[in-house]
C-alpha cells in the first residue's frame, strides 16, 4: 500500500462534495483535505464533518473496490475488503472524481463524494470544513425511512411518541442546523 506523504509536505488540497442519499432536508457538507489524505483519515474527517459517532461499521466504494478495516467476519462478503489505513486519497481514486462512503450497515447512511476541485499545493494542519447545510440525523434512528418517521414525530405534539422520541434524541432537533464552526472545530482535533 501506498505511503502516506509527511504532514510538512506540500501537496494539492481537494475540495470535496459529501451529501447524503435518500434524506429530507439535503444533508452535505464541502471539505477541504489534502489529496495524500489516507482513507482512513478521509474516515475520521466525514465522521466529524457529518457529524455522526464514529459507532457503526463502514466502507469507501472507489470503483469496483471497498476499503474499511478487515476482520474476520468478512468472510460473508461477497467482495474483499481491503485495509484503508494506509491508502491515500489520490492512489485510490486513479483519476475518478465521485466515490461512496456507507456508514453504518445496519441503518445504510449512504454518503455521495465527489471531488470538486484540486487546489494549488498549500500546508493544511487540519481538514477544514468550508460550507454546509441541515442537521445529521441521529446515529441509529433506522436509516432514511426511520429518520423520516423520527421528523414526523417530533413535529407534531399530538403524536403518542412525541415525547418519547424527544426525550431519546436529547430533548431538542433541528433538521436544519449546521454549524460550521463546531464542524471546523472538530475537524481541529485531525491532524494530518
Amino acid at each position: 500500500m501506498a505511503r502516506a506523504a509527511r504532514p510538512s509536505a506540500l501537496v494539492p488540497i481537494v475540495q470535496l462534495h459529501m451529501e447524503l442519499e435518500w434524506v429530507m432536508p439535503v444533508v452535505w457538507r464541502q471539505v477541504q483535505v489534502p489529496a495524500n489524505i489516507t482513507l482512513g483519515r478521509l474516515h475520521q474527517v466525514i465522521q466529524a464533518t457529518m457529524g455522526w459517532t464514529n459507532s457503526h461499521l463502514h466502507e469507501f466504494i472507489i470503483g469496483d473496490e471497498h476499503f474499511g478495516v478487515p476482520h474476520e467476519d468478512d468472510d460473508f462478503l461477497p467482495y474483499p475488503v481491503h485495509a484503508e489505513a494506509r491508502m491515500r486519497l489520490d492512489k485510490a481514486l486513479l483519476g475518478r472524481r465521485h466515490f461512496d462512503y456507507l456508514y453504518d450497515f445496519g441503518d445504510h447512511w449512504e454518503h455521495k463524494l465527489r471531488v470538486e476541485k484540486t487546489l494549488p499545493p498549500a500546508p493544511l494542519a487540519h481538514p477544514n470544513c468550508v460550507g454546509g447545510a441541515s442537521a445529521c440525523p441521529p446515529e441509529d434512528v433506522g436509516g432514511a425511512p426511520g429518520y423520516e418517521d423520527f421528523l414526523r414525530i417530533i413535529q407534531d405534539p399530538a403524536d403518542p411518541e412525541h415525547e418519547y422520541t424527544l426525550e431519546w434524541c436529547g430533548g431538542h432537533f433541528d433538521p436544519h442546523a449546521f454549524d460550521i464552526d463546531q464542524t471546523n472545530r472538530l475537524l481541529k482535533r485531525i491532524k494530518l
